[in-house]
């Protein structure tokens, strides 16, 4: 048997085959390309001197053999975890700051009150908010820039993982002046026939909207702008509905500067989301997961 070790990233990879039932859903579960993937349990089969697949038209189920293999990688990719942890753990005091991406609605109305308590729980707790849209914090987590990532949209980029920390729902409100303000609920047809105001491609809250109305075929927005305030403030004009995160419009509509409309039969609600590299958030990641997620 060749001596060389087997890397890690194979070894999750076999993992993830084995919980996945195919190397095409392991791969992505891990990021990985197909073709690499098949080379990748290739090449271990030959390093071990062992079959540990047994490949089928719908997929790809563990040889005997295989079983107790799978099992010892778990093991070893337990211990990684656990060494990198540790070593943060030790390098904690050198290394305090967590630096997080945030897309805009929770940027505003959820992480200031989570950050508030991480640092109540955790003393000398600090962290960087880069705020942006959900694309971005896409690729601020991906790059490495940024360890833990909160996004809207239901779309979760291959590579990352991901878990839900909150709820939204996207509402259509328009201004008191407006025709809709005191005609009752519209229908979906409606919504998508009308031009509106809406966030710029890319956020969450575009892409949640897009993919709701995507059946209606709807037509082309009125207005695209690239934040909630000055979705906000163009509806107060009272020209043109517009549709954003029900925290956004909170205040605007407690106080009556705009008009909840709704929409039967549509949709609208949505998971919020924090995203990571690797199988497990970073140790300073996981204190503001925890946080979010009580």
């Amino acid at each position: 048997m060749d001596r060389a070790w087997p890397d890690l990233e194979t070894l999750e990879l076999l993992v993830a085959v084995a919980d996945h039932g195919g190397i095409g859903a392991g791969a992505r579960a891990v990021g990985m390309a197909q073709p690499n993937a098949s080379r990748a349990i290739s090449v271990i089969e030959a390093k071990l001197g062992i079959p540990l697949l047994i490949r089928h038209p719908r997929g790809a189920r563990l040889t005997t053999q295989a079983k107790p293999i799978v099992a010892r990688a778990r093991q070893v990719i337990d211990a990684v975890e656990q060494l990198v942890a540790e070593a943060a753990t030790i390098n904690s005091d050198l290394r305090t700051q967590l630096e997080v991406a945030a897309s805009l609605t929770i940027a505003e109305h959820l992480l200031p009150a989570w950050l508030a308590t991480a640092r109540r729980l955790h003393t000398g707790f600090e962290v960087r908010v880069r705020v942006c849209n959900s694309e971005e914090v896409f690729d601020e987590v991906a790059s490495g820039r940024s360890s833990l990532g909160f996004v809207e949209t239901p779309q979760i980029r291959r590579g990352l993982q991901s878990r839900p920390v909150a709820v939204d729902r996207l509402v259509t409100v328009v201004a008191p002046t407006h025709p809709w303000a005191g005609a009752g609920a519209i229908s979906p047809g409606t919504l998508a026939s009308t031009p509106l105001i809406v966030r710029e491609s890319g956020s969450g809250t575009r892409v949640t909207l897009d993919e709701a109305l995507k059946p209606l075929d709807p037509i082309c927005p009125a207005v695209e702008l690239g934040s909630n305030a000055a979705v906000v403030a163009a509806a107060k004009m009272g020209d043109e509905p517009a549709v954003l995160s029900e925290f956004a419009v909170a205040s605007a509509v407690l106080h009556g500067e705009l008009v909840v409309v709704p929409v039967t039969g549509l949709n609208l609600d949505r998971q919020l989301r924090a995203v990571w590299r690797g199988r497990r958030p970073s140790p300073p990641a996981a204190v503001l997961l925890r946080v979010a997620l009580d």
